[in-house]
């Protein structure tokens, strides 16, 4: 009797640490595909379809880490760009109970990576800047309400004196660093499940401060509505900024007017989570 509750207490030890395991560490993967790619509102595919995926791992205690990747256009990043890859972790923790809901603290950084991609200094003469951007975040969220800020560790995808006048205008090739700008991200998600099972309505305004170089500051909002259908989420979304078309547009190798990255449009979107 003696050595059977040992080994049922012994097995019961073993599941809990079993179960404990498996709460304490996951991960898991995303991938969809864009009619556009809208960063802070700009396109950056030339208002061509996007394929992007990544993975995620959290930790029981708060701590997180990722990589997401998707496909740009060279036509935005000059010499050899068609990737951006992002590299971000961070810690995540509760506050407080307020008013039934838990408020939230959010503490990490995040890498914005483009792969053999340079900045011009001229037409078709590559400097040695990279258009490469760390970010570091504070972020709060409240029951559907969240709020982020990030602030550029580094110049703002390598914006500074050397490349602001071709990239830009000459008139601000004076201005030097751009590292500080920084980006508030503010966003609420309606719950529509009463009209329709995973139904949302998602709402969003951003503002990017550009530090030295106020005339590329901009306002971006979107309004989208998403659906989980299938183990797919479905998502329909119109974003617009105020963004200067003088600064963000770009042309292509093969003389085509340049397009407005910053007007508004309708993103359609398919990803699915595993």
């Amino acid at each position: 009797m003696q050595t059977r509750n040992i080994l049922a207490t012994t097995l019961m030890v073993l599941c809990a640490g079993t179960a404990l395991a498996q709460t304490e560490h996951s991960l898991t993967g995303n991938v969809g595909l864009f009619s556009d790619y809208r960063f802070r509102g700009i396109s950056q595919t030339w208002h061509q379809p996007a394929v992007q995926g990544g993975f995620d791992y959290a930790h029981g205690s708060g701590a997180y880490a990722g990589i997401w990747a998707s496909s740009v256009s060279g036509n935005s990043y000059n010499n050899g760009a068609g990737l951006e890859l992002d590299l971000y972790g961070g810690y995540r923790f509760a506050l407080a109970q307020i008013v039934g809901q838990g408020l939230t603290l959010d503490l990490g950084a995040l890498a914005y990576i483009y792969p053999g991609a340079r900045l011009n200094s001229a037409p078709g003469v590559a400097t040695g800047e990279k258009y490469d951007n760390l970010d570091v975040y504070a972020a709060l969220s409240w029951g559907a309400f969240s709020a982020k800020l990030s602030l550029a560790a580094t110049d703002y995808f390598g914006l500074d004196g050397t490349t602001a006048g071709y990239a830009y205008f000459s008139s601000l090739a004076t201005r030097g660093a751009s590292r500080g700008s920084s980006y508030l991200d503010l966003n609420y998600r309606f719950d529509l499940a009463g009209i329709s099972e995973g139904l949302a309505l998602d709402t969003h305004l951003g503002h990017l401060a550009v530090r030295h170089y106020g005339e590329l500051s901009y306002t971006d909002l979107k309004l989208g509505l998403s659906k989980a259908f299938n183990g797919f989420n479905l998502g329909a979304a119109l974003v617009a900024t105020d963004a200067d078309k003088a600064f963000y547009q770009a042309g292509n190798s093969a003389g085509l007017s340049p397009k407005r990255l910053g007007r508004a449009g309708l993103v359609l979107s398919v990803q699915r989570s595993f």
